[in-house]
């Protein structure tokens, strides 16, 4: 992992490039996690088979176009995504703002697995301790483990990954295999999901990972790489962990991952879930604090303690979790699932399309640095965005994640060129 941590402002060189296999167990990491197989549970006990599996697979086809173009440009440019927004529309300032969202929804992941981890901590305790209590508990030493130790905390990873996809492989198999009466009797869902709203909370429960991905496909070595990694990342996570989630929902009719688990593996199986939820969170967390260190630094100037930082976060993380933003994980999805793929539309039609600060990159490359210059904020890229995500809130009607893209990209391919010409005209009225 310390590979990745190279090169933060200045593009990776051709000769530090990583083989696919070493970037693509990093990017699969993003989609196999619990966040996952949470919804695949609420979306198989609340859709048909057929209809949960047309969502998850419409959703990952725009998923992957999504993902390849955008890691597609990262390793092109060999910069994250942070940086590459600065040049794919929308300015040093604009892609603060990214910057921020992103920190900000990666703050809600973290309330939403705290209170996860919090509820497996209470059910394991048997109550000794409340769903408050342990949520405050968990938030607290999770927070406290990431301002002090975050290094010591790499190890979850390397024993994570492997014993929470072994955990659902083992559910999957009791789920069809249990002896009648060892399954607790079923919890129906109350309301049911269109395949349209599921497409938007797929989206949204995989967004981030899009437009993360230049952070990791700038050490691939070439197009094909980012494919395969694309690919693998679609099987592992929509296919894999989703796609499990939704037939063991469906079999045990709940949408309850605690029961599912507890169901299937007793009190055992909560020990993967809070080593899943450790290795995600911490990630969660220091991404967040790190987006809003680097945002406050670019606007003021000013770079502020990276513990205070965290230790604020984690508190407002924490309390999200006391105050049931679980309860809101559907609402929390299809918020992303709107908000987010505008983002992305803008940069890919700006990096593929009007290709406004390509000369400007390449001419950087070759020189092993960042652009000296670029534009202060791009006007056009954060009104098409916030176009595109107004769009996907307000319109019902028909796929909001492909409302709120679609929206973006005409928008942007408008108003870009129409502001550049007005530029241009006033710079010659005033030359004349």
């Amino acid at each position: 992992m310390s590979k990745f941590d190279d090169y933060p402002l200045q593009p990776v060189p051709e000769n530090k490039r990583l083989s696919l296999l070493s970037v693509a167990i990093v990017h699969m990491g993003m989609l196999t996690a619990l966040d996952q197989f949470m919804l695949g549970a609420v979306l198989g006990n609340s859709m048909t088979l057929g209809e949960a599996f047309i969502a998850i697979t419409l959703a990952s086809l725009l998923f992957g176009v999504l993902t390849f173009a955008l890691g597609y440009a990262g390793m092109r440019e060999g910069l994250p995504g942070s940086l590459l927004a600065r040049w794919c529309g929308f300015g040093r300032h604009g892609s603060v703002l990214v910057g921020l969202l992103v920190a900000v929804s990666l703050l809600g992941w973290f309330g939403i697995q705290n209170a996860v981890f919090a509820r497996s901590l209470s059910y394991a305790l048997h109550g000794k301790l409340s769903f408050t209590e342990s949520a405050a508990l968990s938030g607290a030493v999770l927070t406290l483990l990431v301002t002090f130790g975050f290094k010591a905390l790499r190890f979850t990873a390397r024993i994570a990954v492997p014993l929470f996809i072994a955990l659902v492989g083992w559910i999957f198999w009791h789920a069809f295999h249990a002896q009648p009466g060892q399954i607790t009797p079923p919890v129906m869902a109350t309301e049911t999901i269109t395949v349209s709203a599921a497409m938007t909370m797929v989206m949204g429960g995989a967004i981030l990972a899009s437009l993360m991905t230049p952070d990791l496909t700038r050490f691939s070595r070439n197009g094909k790489d980012v494919f395969v990694i694309t690919l693998l990342t679609i099987l592992a996570g929509e296919y894999g962990i989703n796609g499990l989630a939704i037939l063991i929902a469906r079999e045990l009719q709940t949408s309850d991952i605690i029961a599912i688990i507890t169901q299937t593996t007793s009190t055992l199986g909560l020990f993967a879930v809070v080593f899943s939820t450790l290795r995600i969170n911490d990630l969660n967390l220091y991404s967040s604090t790190l987006g809003i260190t680097n945002a406050i630094e670019g606007v003021t100037g000013y770079k502020p303690h990276y513990r205070i930082i965290t230790l604020v976060l984690g508190l407002i993380g924490t309390l999200c979790s006391i105050l049931g933003i679980l309860d809101r994980f559907v609402d929390f999805l299809e918020l992303l699932g709107v908000i987010f793929p505008p983002v992305l539309g803008v940069m890919i039609i700006d990096y593929y399309v009007l290709k406004t600060d390509r000369q400007t990159l390449a001419l950087s490359r070759r020189s092993h640095t960042l652009p000296a210059t670029s534009q202060l904020i791009g006007w056009p890229a954060l009104i098409a965005s916030i176009a595109g995500g107004a769009t996907g809130l307000l319109i019902e009607r028909g796929v909001p994640v492909l409302n709120s893209l679609i929206v973006a990209c005409l928008v942007y391919l408008v108003t870009a060129p129409a502001l550049k010409w007005t530029s241009a005209r006033q710079k010659s009225a005033v030359t004349e």
